[in-house]
């Protein structure tokens, strides 16, 4: 068994490979379902978010598995599978598992430090575990990545005055227009990444409208917002799209919602971010009077987040491989756990065979029976008690896997355990 990671982000595909790998939910459905249909793909959870599709996998053949996942990309994107291939970011067992512990940490998003990604993580994690194409030996992983990004958090400053992409954003309206206190914005989606531009932008003194297909949602997200929000009419878009002076839009729409027929020249000059993949606008909308900003502008801003950043990326990468190595050692742990419970039944095996045969032969009396068990019984749990402790520590060791092969050859391939059938998982 072991681990396949294949990552499509803003660091090596453009935006509109990006948004052709976009899934829904139905679609994910159905992806998720062919991928674990295969027999060498054993669990799978597919990630998806405004500047990153990744698939992470627990197989049984690497080559089989990366065979069949780029098939599958290939066949959903409309991309072929030589390209994809050239642009992927693909990483095995450790890789794999080093690179999602980068990416629940915020090291791999587009602005370091956001903490955002982790609840898009659980969120990709419920979703297949619920629907059963994930369970033991991705949720291990998971989990695992999870405690690693809370370490990340407690012990750096890297989320320290906290960011995402939609601060980002109004970052670089800010640098275009200077104080926004008094600017007119319109929100598009109740989402999360709505919710921080919504939030960040009143912060600032804006007037924000809120507006999304379902009113009511729109409503409660002003309501929740407080004072200086309102929702608005999504039917009356193309005029909400007129009168405001910024513009900002993250949707789950897999086609644009503001489209170039929505488009009147007004007077004022306009500033619209879209923060969604697949795009909210449609790219064809050009206008003079419009400034349109997408995830992959953002890079000045980003760039400068980073710098700032360096240090404690450095300390965050040190706590990373601190995680990795602890995640495989502890793998390692549940695979030499059933064999010692094996040599300890043989040791047990024998003090009782050995007892039984020195009352038989008479050499103790029949009522000092029990006693004799017990202490032939508990001599093989003193005598194999440092062996088993240096095994346990050997786990987090590169060695790990030829001590344990040497201990099952040593107990003989008719008493080793089938580690297979273990309740464990092979590193």
């Amino acid at each position: 068994m072991g681990y396949f990671l294949v990552s499509f982000s803003h660091l090596n595909a453009t935006l509109s490979m990006r948004e052709k790998l976009t899934f829904s939910d139905e679609q994910r459905d159905v992806a998720l379902s062919d991928l674990t249909a295969q027999s060498s793909i054993n669990e799978a959870i597919l990630i998806n978010t405004c500047n990153r599709m990744a698939i992470i996998l627990s197989i049984n053949s690497h080559v089989e598995a990366q065979k069949y996942l780029f098939e599958c990309l290939s066949k959903h994107s409309g991309i072929s599978i030589e390209e994809l291939e050239g642009v992927a970011n693909i990483f095995e067992d450790r890789g794999a598992i080093y690179h999602l512990f980068s990416v629940a940490s915020s090291l791999e998003s587009i602005v370091v430090g956001e903490t955002q990604i982790v609840g898009q993580l659980k969120e990709a994690f419920s979703y297949s575990h619920e629907r059963g194409y994930c369970s033991k030996e991705l949720s291990r992983v998971m989990h695992y990545s999870f405690k690693c990004a809370a370490e990340v958090r407690n012990c750096t400053e890297i989320s320290k005055n906290k960011v995402s992409v939609a601060s980002v954003a109004i970052a670089m309206a800010k640098n275009e227009l200077g104080n926004l206190s008094g600017k007119k914005a319109l929100v598009i989606g109740v989402g999360e990444m709505s919710k921080l531009a919504a939030k960040h932008l009143i912060a600032n003194g804006v007037e924000v409208s809120i507006t999304n297909r379902t009113l009511k949602s729109a409503k409660a997200l002003a309501i929740e917002c407080g004072a200086g929000a309102n929702a608005v009419d999504f039917n009356n878009l193309q005029e909400h799209i007129k009168i405001h002076e910024l513009l900002f839009t993250s949707t789950s729409s897999d086609e644009p919602i503001i489209t170039s027929k929505m488009i009147d020249k007004t007077l004022n000059e306009r500033y619209w971010f879209d923060m969604a993949v697949p795009r909210d606008i449609e790219e064809e909308c050009l206008c003079d009077d419009i400034n349109l900003y997408h995830v992959d502008d953002l890079k000045a801003i980003v760039d400068q987040n980073k710098a700032i950043r360096q240090e404690e990326t450095l300390l965050a990468h040190e706590i990373i491989d601190r995680f990795s190595m602890e995640f495989f050692g502890w793998l390692k742990s549940l695979e030499i756990e059933p064999v010692l419970k094996q040599l300890y039944r043989m040791a047990e095996d024998a003090a009782q065979v050995e007892s039984k045969r020195v009352i038989e032969k008479g050499f103790m009396p029949l009522e000092y029976e029990e006693s004799l068990q017990k202490a032939t019984s508990q001599s093989m749990k003193r005598f194999l008690h440092n062996i088993s402790t240096r095994l346990r520590q050997s786990a987090a060791k590169p060695s790990a896997d030829t001590t344990l092969q040497a201990l099952q050859y040593l107990l003989g391939e008719e008493n080793a355990p089938d580690l297979y059938k273990c309740d464990h998982i092979k590193g």
